[in-house]
């Protein structure tokens, strides 16, 4: 009987010092990470450079624990924000798939005091510690400046738009503003083709059919421009010069490094803007200073960049999903 209680109180000791070991290495805070799923090629570089950052932080910060969700629609985020919310996170950072879906539940976390960051798509209502995102009216001014001079001023140009969301009404007004102090340049047709690839094609095939005469497309959107460029070959159109898309893909840029007769350029809107949102989650849910900055920015806008075959090098990464 002796021995049994002796082991016990040996078992008990060792529990309680397992425990403290354990607590001494638990996570101090939780950051969960909400995405859109790949349902085209810049969410599933959303996803890969979402993994990437966090595969890199959990190296530095030993005290952080990291949850990344891809929801295949509104509603599944709003769950996966539910469910984030009750692991405990104290920072948010998401991207989010509708963001009249999402106002409501980011509300919610933000008013729990968990450090929230919203990457890309603003909140009608703001709701959030930070703001990052990618220069939607300058992709359309970058790119509509390069592309009127490459048609040196005179031409006919179709566009395919994105989603009827707000950024891409800020991509296509920029793009028009440009193009409204040239009016040598007419804009035959505007059609919506969601960033996805197929729509695109559709949409590209009926311009064809359409319009007898285009010299230059603008997509915005580098998943768009492979349907666009498909539908071009398969219609056999040798009048189109030039072919725009925007967000810098790997696979766009390796064209343009090969000299692609209709794709000589891009615009970048990289998905690696997770990535940083991420990283200033970090930084916000720990109050530390970001560098030598003495305050933490609340709205941050990445540039937008032209990518040409004389820096597109600077631009690629081989490895990266997009």
């Amino acid at each position: 009987m002796k021995n049994k209680n002796k082991i016990m109180r040996v078992f008990t000791v060792f529990t309680m010092l397992f425990a403290f070991i354990s607590s001494s290495y638990a996570a101090t805070y939780k950051v969960g990470v909400s995405v859109p799923s790949a349902d085209h090629g810049w969410t599933a570089g959303l996803l890969w450079w979402a993994n990437k950052a966090v595969k890199e932080l959990k190296e530095q910060e030993k005290d952080i624990e990291f949850y990344v969700v891809a929801a295949s629609s509104g509603s599944k985020q709003v769950g996966d924000v539910e469910d984030l919310m009750i692991k405990g996170i104290d920072a948010l950072v998401i991207l989010p798939h509708n963001p009249a879906t999402l106002q409501k539940v980011i509300e919610e976390a933000y008013n729990e005091d968990i450090y929230t960051v919203i990457v890309d798509r603003e909140l009608a209502t703001p709701s959030q510690d930070v703001f990052i995102a990618g220069d939607n009216p300058g992709l359309g001014r970058v790119g509509a400046q390069w592309l009127a001079e490459e048609m040196s001023g005179k031409g006919n140009v179709v566009v395919i738009e994105g989603l009827q969301i707000p950024i891409n009404k800020q991509r296509v007004d920029a793009f028009n503003d440009v193009m409204a102090s040239y009016p040598n340049i007419n804009i035959l047709d505007s059609q919506p083709g969601d960033w996805s690839t197929q729509k695109a094609l559709s949409v590209m095939e009926n311009f064809l059919q359409k319009h007898p005469k285009i010299d230059a497309v603008w997509c915005q959107d580098d998943d768009m421009l492979k349907g666009v460029l498909k539908a071009i070959e398969e219609a056999g159109r040798t009048d189109i010069k030039t072919v725009l898309g925007g967000a810098g893909s790997k696979d766009i840029i390796e064209l343009i490094q090969h000299d692609h007769k209709l794709v000589r350029a891009t615009v970048t809107y990289s998905p690696s803007m997770i990535a940083s949102g991420i990283a200033l989650a970090v930084h916000g849910v720990k109050n530390e200073k970001m560098g030598h900055l003495y305050h933490s920015p609340s709205r941050l806008i990445l540039g937008a960049d032209l990518v040409t075959k004389e820096n597109a090098a600077d631009y690629y990464f081989k490895d990266a999903a997009y």
